[in-house]
């Protein structure tokens, strides 16, 4: 398969415990009312991306134990190649959302970077994730940082962007890499870094800045029952619509209503839309729909790929 993505990563598996009124205090014990298991990290990044209809593939060292056997199967499900070399164990994230925010205790083995030959065999369209110096030749770059990597690079932004032509980051990791507390300033500052800069603002919506010109996208209002993962949704339906050639605009409509979508039910995959549902969404909305044919990458219409995915 030639992908039209690929996601450069550690997958995780998520274990999700919602229902919990707070965090149980030291010594004590709380019960939720539902455990849910999904893939995680970058895994939420390719899942979104194929149910948007694009080829994607994810680089990562694969996990032997349960964890990386199950976020296995789970993108084997989705239709996403996992490549890449194996070793003992795999990561894994619980997270608690309360009121509308979301608490994460994590286990990362930590995660190699793939080798430069083995991206640019796939031939790739666009790359995203993490190792920003490491791209294909002639793919658009799509590079973020976490909260970790923002405080690591100590103001050095080229250090997150690297090779970079967008950089996507929430405002907390934008203010610290930029020490912008204004999200617009911060995202000013890091388009003087790189061609497009964008800043997310969780329920509020998302700011970007491109040829110097600062756009901005307010999120439509849904009640949030798990946020976990909606920004790495937003990633994706951010690729899907730069690849499918809408201007800046439409692209962050599409991404923020993606990402809106998904906090209305526990854990990322389970709210991350698949094609039909995101673009009846948006013609309810007004938004401008891609036109098909626009650009190779812009997806067929359901059922025009072979066979069907099934939701995790």
């Amino acid at each position: 398969m030639t992908p039209d993505v690929a996601c450069l990563g550690r997958p995780f598996l998520d274990l999700v415990l919602t229902g919990l009124p707070h965090l149980p205090d030291p010594g004590s014990e709380l019960s939720g009312d539902d455990l849910h298991v999904s893939a995680g990290g970058i895994a939420n990044v390719a899942v979104g991306l194929s149910r948007l209809g694009l080829r994607t593939a994810l680089l990562s060292p694969r996990g032997c134990d349960f964890l990386g056997r199950e976020v296995a199967r789970m993108l084997t499900v989705e239709g996403v190649e996992w490549i890449g070399p194996e070793q003992p164990r795999g990561a894994v994230t619980i997270a608690l959302p309360i009121d509308g925010e979301r608490t994460m205790l994590t286990f990362d083995p930590g995660n190699e970077a793939p080798g430069a030959a083995a991206l640019a065999s796939l031939h790739p369209r666009a790359v995203v994730g993490d190792h920003p110096w490491l791209t294909a030749p002639g793919a658009r770059r799509y590079v973020g940082a976490g909260y970790e990597d923002a405080v690591a690079a100590n103001g050095d932004v080229a250090s997150v962007i690297g090779v970079g032509d967008t950089v996507i980051v929430n405002e907390v990791e934008a203010a610290i890499l930029t020490g912008e507390a204004d999200p617009g300033q911060a995202c000013r500052a890091l388009a003087t870094a790189v061609p497009t800069a964008v800043v997310t603002l969780g329920g509020r919506g998302v700011v970007a800045c491109e040829r110097a010109e600062l756009h901005a996208c307010a999120a439509p209002a849904f009640a949030a029952v798990d946020t976990l993962g909606a920004g790495d949704l937003f990633i994706a339906a951010y690729i899907w619509a730069d690849l499918c050639g809408l201007a800046m605009p439409e692209r962050l409509q599409w991404a923020v209503l993606y990402a809106s979508l998904s906090v209305r039910v526990a854990t990322t995959v389970a709210g991350a839309a698949r094609l039909q549902e995101l673009l009846d969404e948006g013609a309810a909305r007004g938004l401008t729909t891609p036109e098909r044919g626009r650009s190779r990458l812009c997806p067929p219409e359901e059922g025009e790929k072979d066979g069907s995915r099934q939701a995790v």
